[in-house]
């Protein structure tokens, strides 16, 4: 949907038109990277715990096939959200977390109700609904994707 200069509202200060010009590019890029960053803090304190926790874990909560959900978590949380704060292959890596985050969040945090505190879902459902909107947006216009003119 386009916006004209017909249907945009006036600035009350219009000398800062500039920064308002800057400041949507701006925005998303520190989302982006911020989010980025904490699920790539996510993903490497799994890398240094060992992929055999990972796995354990998974062996815990039942999933099937633990081992290939441990290498898949930890490549996303890793690599991914790498590929997220730079804004390349964008598309591919958010939906990928989305997923990551939406089975965590059904499968081990639901249970336990709301409040992070207690292991509940507050935190991930954050983080998952905004690689989904990542994923729907992409790397945007302060990406690498935007400079190589691809995107996955």
């Amino acid at each position: 949907m386009s916006v004209n200069a017909a249907t945009r509202p006036k600035l009350l200060i219009p000398s800062l038109s500039g920064f308002y010009a800057v400041a949507p590019k701006l925005g998303y890029f520190l989302v982006r990277v911020t989010v980025g960053a904490i699920l790539f803090i996510h993903g490497w304190a799994k890398v240094k715990g060992g992929v055999a926790h990972e796995v354990g874990f998974f062996v815990q909560h039942g999933f099937p096939q633990p081992a290939l959900c441990a290498y898949t978590i930890m490549f996303f949380e890793t690599i991914g959200s790498i590929g997220v704060i730079l804004g390349l292959f964008t598309r591919f890596f958010a939906a990928g977390l989305a997923i990551d985050l939406g089975v965590a969040f059904l499968a081990i945090h639901f249970p336990h109700g709301f409040s992070a505190s207690h292991g509940g879902y507050e935190y991930v459902l954050l983080l998952g609904m905004v690689m989904f909107a990542i994923a729907l947006r992409g790397g945007g216009p302060l990406s690498l994707d935007r400079a190589i003119g691809v995107e996955l």
